[in-house]
């Protein structure tokens, strides 16, 4: 209750506060200029970004604005690196040609129009800076343990002051306490050192806030000794440290670092903050005090810091001066500091800023500018920025001091005058005018506004008026009977209407009059009071075993027409996010709870003009201990009892059964209604296993009995024993049948039809359906009609096509449900009874043309548009020698088009076509048959291409002409080249034959030759595709007449591995009777080409094919053709005959048309094998071999004639070897050498057994008579390899001997001069 009586107040005081506002006058009316923004009066900027200073002012007319700099005027035009917002005063200077330096100034905006002119305050502009850090060499510190310490910081001054703080070399905060703590000034002060302070980083950060800069000063080493230390290693740091202290460190009392003296001073501006610091230090660590000594200190606004060694004060006041002691103790004693505060004041506001003052011709007013300060400041006035001193004289104003007071105010008097208060440590600069206007009544607050508030709570009902002069507002309630004047209400000055004290009865329409002497207006405005939230029953304390499951309650009310917000809090914040913690509207349920949960939970009702809360605590206990666990499933609940009966609604009650040491999760509830369905039970609804109670809604014209189940980790319950019955009452059906459409079957009559309610929807007996139809356009009255058991009617008589407005209504005998929504539908289409007018075709090119048409009028489509069909057809082709074609095709454009393309079309030909409109009903007349010719087109490929009298330099090429000729032929282009075994291509050669012509001869080509061929047709429009065929030319005149031979027998095989010629065309013959003529088979790459012409009026041609000579019941294999005239077999197999044909197919009740067949034999070898004998690599090859084998009987002719002595024969001429061999003249072979020891043969020799030299094995290279082929050739190429013997000696002897045996090059050398 408390809490709500402070919010009360508080608003109450925004209140008040608003009733002190300036007067705002609407900007439609004339007034002298106001500024609204304006930068501060010290202006930091970052040096890095371009200067913006704001002045933005409204006024009417607009005002217009310009800039003075240190108080001359500024000429933006003539600085290109100003420039000013369009509108707006701003002023934006660029510094990305000059630096921002350049511009630190004081600023000062002026805003001006026809009725004033108003001044901003003076903008100091200047740029923060973060200086770096003045580089200095730091000696490391070495102390004596228990003696004081500062470290200094010494930051460089920045542009603010730099935040200071001190960290190690891992960026972590250096702890302070008691003992260790930051001045103000942020040196560290050490009250006493102890061994663990020695480090060697501590490093001073400043953070320059403006910039987000941080300079690091140079790392501090500290060094602590104790005494003992001290005497060891005095010598070794005396010349090259300071040291703090010569004598021991005993315990001593406290004494002060900062301030020095037993007293000091210290001046503070009201409302800046006050911080006065005392450090102390001292053996042990001393602890600080603060007492004020004239006074108390302010409880509010006081602050210790830095463990009590600082006293901050926030919003300095007068009262705040005097005396503050700061006291520092341990227990050997204490000692004290005096400081004396003084305040002073720069210039503040009593009464607030002077307000601006609409006046009436002929009326008066004030102007106040009431400030104070210490020093007492002075006031002066400025009129439109010129001392008032200085502006004309004026009988109706009179200044007197900080007053100015206007007496009979004339039109054109309006004016802005400036209040400039000032005093050593500051200044007040304010704006207001005096704007005098006639203007009527007029009321700001919107109308018919809707004011909401809860009951018994403070209701304010604005009414915020404008007029000059200013209007008188008056309330009235409901009528005009009486005006709201006295208790409960209070009429402000500013119009606006407060009851203390809302109740319900104060609900309703309110209306305020404004009036002064020019007029009146009146606006209408509604209050709302609403009920109260309030939490009904509170969540209690709860006492829970860990593991176990805990739910709170919250059951608030609150008033319906409010949307609420429940929230949980645990100790005063956000809930954990946990899956164990489930929210419900009304609760808050914990599973497997743990210690972590325990805590205070308070649950908060929010709606959008109040709250309630409640809280309880939550403690968990330790389980006990329990025996081995069984689970089972649930007992089924009990005690079964249905609460709060209402026509729509039961609540449901339940005990649960035993868990069985598996906690519930949920409850399934379920329903039988014995009236409609008698034994068979519903689900209805879940709750979880935490709530034993369900509020259940319910449809009408039942009769319930509810069950419910538990459900639990192992199983769901047997069902509880049903409840007792609850019978709904019948009502009229809530909803009405949904689909509702309609269309007609015939062009007279429209079907109505809608999906019928269900039983349960029926809501009571005789259910049936009120179906209302009329014309839409016509404004006629509904025609109705009663249907029962259906879900259609049928309204006869009807006109064709026409939209009806359609409804169906849900009927019992206990009333109608609601207003059904009203659907459209049409009554039956017909035939359309007009064709597209104005059809044009039109030609893109010669496959491709376009017609359009204008749309049939809507009264005679007679139906839906569905869109429109183009039949067209080929008459005939324009070439004499195709055929007539006449099936028609048809395109469908769905829509509402009016144009159409016709692709596909066949080029130089004839065609007919007319435009039909379709509905849902069928087709309407076609339009008149219009016909247009398409122009030539490039030709399709050569119906055939066969190569026949295969020659050593010439082949036979005959053709058939295009089966799409698509124009006059005018030519043929031949194209041919010759194909290498790796299947490259070469040069081109092309003849460009005559029309007529249908075979010619190819002469000038290389004998066993393949040849690749592509011929093509040519028109006006172009050349076709080009039909290509291969064939080699014959090597020898032999092979001509074997060829002529195979083709007169039929054997297409080849007898040797040269690609098959095609075989020639069939000998010509009369006519056929068949549509198929000139059919003919040619071999390529990739299969079996088949090609023939057609000429008959059937789409779908394709290819049969069987084994010639098959058995049994083995069927035609099929190849579609899709259009073309040849197609490629790839199915057959190599080796064997097929017997091929062509098959037309027409209608499926007309016969098939049959070509005759063909008998094709497929080669078993590959077309691409030719004879290697005639290769030239071959060739090169085995003249190779032969000039090797003529060079080695050469050399072996010449040694013969030299003696046949190598140097080895000579040594063992030398050595008398009883073993040697000589050379054998007759092969030119070299003896070999057995060792007398073992009689093995050499490494790598080919010798027997018996020591002599078989003749095939004489052919090894000199190497194999060495060791393992070590032999090699000396610098001039002479072998120099030995054969080695088994035995020492051997070695020994031949050691030292050269070689002379000739070499390959020297052999060569000989075989020149014997040539």
């Amino acid at each position: 209750m408390m809490e709500r009586r402070r919010m009360d107040a508080a608003l109450l005081v925004l209140f008040l506060v608003q009733l002190t506002t300036a007067l705002e006058v609407p900007l439609d009316l004339p007034q002298p200029p106001t500024i609204t923004h304006q930068s501060p009066k010290d202006y930091i900027i970052d040096p890095r970004e371009n200067i913006i200073i704001h002045c933005e002012a409204k006024g009417k007319p607009h005002p217009s604005f310009s800039w003075t700099r240190n108080g001359t005027h500024f000429d933006i035009d003539e600085d290109p690196n100003v420039t000013m917002k369009p509108h707006s005063g701003t002023m934006v200077v660029d510094i990305s040609r000059v630096k921002a330096e350049h511009y630190e100034s004081v600023y000062q905006c002026t805003s001006r129009n026809k009725h004033g002119t108003a001044v901003s305050n003076n903008i100091v502009v200047q740029q923060s800076r973060s200086p770096l850090w003045s580089k200095e060499k730091l000696k490391q510190m070495v102390v004596q343990e228990g003696v004081s310490m500062v470290l200094p910081c010494r930051p460089p001054a920045g542009l603010p002051p730099p935040i200071i703080f001190w960290m190690d070399n891992n960026f972590q905060r250096l702890p302070q306490s008691s003992r260790v703590s930051q001045s103000l000034n942020g040196d560290l002060y050490f009250s006493n050192v102890l061994q663990e302070d020695s480090r060697s980083d501590y490093i001073c950060y400043a953070r320059f806030p403006y910039t987000q800069t941080i300079q690091q000063k140079q790392p501090i080493s500290v060094k602590v000794l104790n005494m003992d230390a001290i005497n060891d290693t005095m010598a070794a740091f005396y010349n090259e440290t300071d040291l703090f202290s010569e004598e021991p460190a005993d315990e001593r009392k406290p004494t002060f670092l900062i301030p020095s003296g037993p007293s000091s001073s210290k001046m503070v501006l009201r409302g800046q903050v006050l911080e006065m610091e005392c450090i102390a230090e001292g053996l042990p660590t001393p602890e600080v005090s603060w007492i004020k000594v004239s006074g108390d200190l302010p409880a509010k606004r006081t602050f210790f810091l830095h463990y009590q060694k600082t006293l901050r004060i926030v919003n300095v006041s007068e009262s705040d001066a005097g005396d503050y002691r700061c006291t520092a103790r341990n227990h050997l004693g204490s000692v004290h500091h005096t400081i004396k505060v003084n305040v002073k004041a720069a210039p503040y506001w009593i009464s607030g800023a002077p307000r601006n003052l609409v006046l009436a011709p002929g009326e008066s007013g004030v102007l106040t500018c009431r400030a104070s300060g210490t020093p007492k400041p002075l006031v002066t006035w400025a009129m439109n920025g010129i001392p008032i001193e200085n502006s004309p004289k004026d009988l109706s104003r009179k200044v007197e001091d900080d007053t100015i007071i206007f007496t009979d105010v004339q039109t054109g008097s309006s004016a802005v005058f400036q209040c400039n208060v000032s005093n050593d440590y500051g200044y007040l600069l304010s704006n207001a005018f005096v704007n005098v206007l006639s203007e009527t009544p007029r009321v700001l607050t919107p109308s018919n506004k809707v004011y909401q508030v809860i009951k018994n709570h403070p209701a304010l009902i604005d009414c915020a008026s404008f007029g000059s002069p200013i209007p008188k507002i008056t309330w009235f309630k409901e009528s005009h009977a009486s005006t709201l004047d006295g208790d409960p209400y209070i009429v402000h000055d500013n119009g606006t209407l407060e009851i203390h004290v809302a109740q319900a009865r104060n609900s309703g329409k309110y209306s305020c009059v404004a009036r002064n002497t020019l007029g009146n207006y009146e606006n209408h405005v509604f209050l709302e009071v609403k009920e109260p939230t309030r939490i009904l029953k509170q969540p209690e304390y709860k006492v829970v075993q860990r593991g176990r499951s805990v739910m709170f309650e919250c059951k608030v009310k609150h008033d319906p027409s409010l949307i609420p917000t429940m929230t949980w809090l645990k100790d005063d914040g956000e809930l954990p996010d946990d899956e164990r913690l489930i929210v419900d509207s009304d609760s808050l349920a914990i599973s497997d709870v743990t210690e972590n949960d325990a805590g205070v939970y308070t649950c908060i009702m929010n709606t959008t003009l109040d709250h309630d809360s409640a809280s309880a605590e939550l403690t968990v206990v330790e389980a006990t201990p329990t025996p081995a666990v069984v689970y089972e499933r649930p007992d089924p609940p009990t005690d079964l009892e249905l609460t709060d009966q209402k026509k729509r609604s039961v609540q449901l009650t339940w005990t649960p059964g035993d868990e069985h040491n598996s906690p519930i999760q949920k409850f399934l509830i379920q329903f039988e209604d014995s009236l409609h369905h008698r034994g068979h039970w519903h689900n209805l609804t879940e709750v979880p296993g935490s709530k034993t109670t369900a509020h259940l809604k319910l449809s009408p014209y039942m009769h319930y009995t509810f069950r419910v189940l538990a459900l639990n980790a192992v199983n769901l319950s047997r069902p509880s024993f049903p409840s007792r019955m609850f019978k709904t009452e019948p009502a009229a059906p809530d909803e009405n049948p949904t689909g509702v459409q309609g269309l007609g079957t015939e062009h007279d009559n429209l079907v109505i039809s809608w999906k019928p309610l269900t039983g349960l929807q029926s809501n009571g007996p005789g259910l049936h359906y009120r179906v209302m139809w009329r014309q839409k356009l016509m404004d006629s009255d509904w025609a109705t009609m009663t249907v029962a058991n259906n879900s259609k009617f049928v309204v006869s008589g009807t006109p064709t096509f026409v939209a009806y407005e359609l409804r169906v209504q849900a009927v019992n005998e206990h009333g109608a449900a609601a207003e059904p929504q009203t659907a459209i539908g049409f009554s039956g289409e017909d035939l359309p009874v007009a064709a597209p007018e104005n059809v044009q075709a039109m030609l893109l090119n010669s496959t491709l043309a376009k017609v359009h048409w204008e749309p049939v009028p809507a009264r005679l489509i007679r139906g839906h548009l569905k869109g429109y069909r183009v039949y067209y057809w080929r008459d005939r082709s324009l070439h004499k020698h195709n055929p007539h074609h006449a099936e028609k095709q048809i395109l469908t454009f769905s829509g509402n088009h009016t144009h159409g393309m016709l692709p596909g079309l066949h080029p130089f030909s004839l065609y007919s076509f007319n435009v039909r409109l379709y509905n849902g009903k069928g087709e309407g007349p076609p339009s008149p048959t219009q016909q247009f010719e398409t122009p030539e087109g490039v030709p399709g490929p050569p119906t055939s291409l066969l190569v026949t009298n295969p020659n050593l330099d010439s082949l036979t090429l005959e053709w058939s002409p295009p089966h799409d000729r698509n124009g006059h032929i005018t030519g043929y282009t031949l194209k041919y080249q010759p194909v290498n075994d790796s299947n490259e291509l070469g040069p081109l050669e092309e003849l460009a034959l005559p029309a007529n012509e249908t075979s010619v001869t190819v002469f000038s080509l290389k004998y066993s030759t393949r040849y690749k061929f592509y011929l093509n047709a040519i028109t006006v429009s172009g050349a076709g595709p080009a039909m290509s065929q291969e064939a080699v030319t014959i090597m020898d005149e032999a092979l001509i007449s074997q060829h002529e031979v195979d083709v007169a027998t039929g054997n297409t095989q080849t007898p040797h591995p040269i690609a098959p010629s095609p075989p020639r065309r069939p000998p010509h013959k009369a006519q056929p009777a068949s549509s198929f003529k000139n059919i003919s088979s040619s071999f390529v790459e990739d299969g079996t080409l088949i090609s023939w012409e057609y000429w008959g009026p059937e789409k779908n041609v394709y290819v049969e094919y069987i084994v010639k000579n098959s058995e049994g019941e083995e069927e035609w294999q099929k190849e579609l053709v899709n259009g073309s005239q040849n197609v490629t077999l790839k199915g057959l197999k190599g080796g064997l005959s097929y017997r091929v044909r062509l098959v037309a197919q027409g209608h499926h009740d007309q016969p098939l048309h049959h070509s005759e067949e063909l008998v094709v034999s497929v080669p078993a070898v590959a077309s691409r094998q030719v004879d290697i004998a005639t290769q030239g690599w071959f060739i090169g090859l085995m003249c190779a071999i032969a000039l090797l084998i003529l060079i080695l009987l050469i050399i072996c002719f010449i040694q013969r004639n030299k003696g046949g002595k190598y140097p080895v024969k000579e040594k063992e001429d030398a050595h008398t070897d009883p073993e040697f061999q000589p050379m054998k003249d007759d092969d030119c072979t070299f003896g070999e050498y057995s060792d007398n020891e073992d009689h093995k043969p050499l490494k790598g020799s080919r010798t027997p057994s018996n020591g002599t030299v078989k003749r095939d094995d004489s052919d090894d290279s000199l190497v194999d008579y060495g060791d393992g082929g070590d032999g090699q050739f000396n610098e001039d190429g002479s072998f120099i390899g030995q054969y080695s013997g088994k035995s020492a000696s051997r070695e020994t002897a031949e050691g030292h001997e050269s070689s002379e045996a000739p070499s390959p090059i020297n052999a060569m050398n000989s075989l020149n001069s014997f040539v």
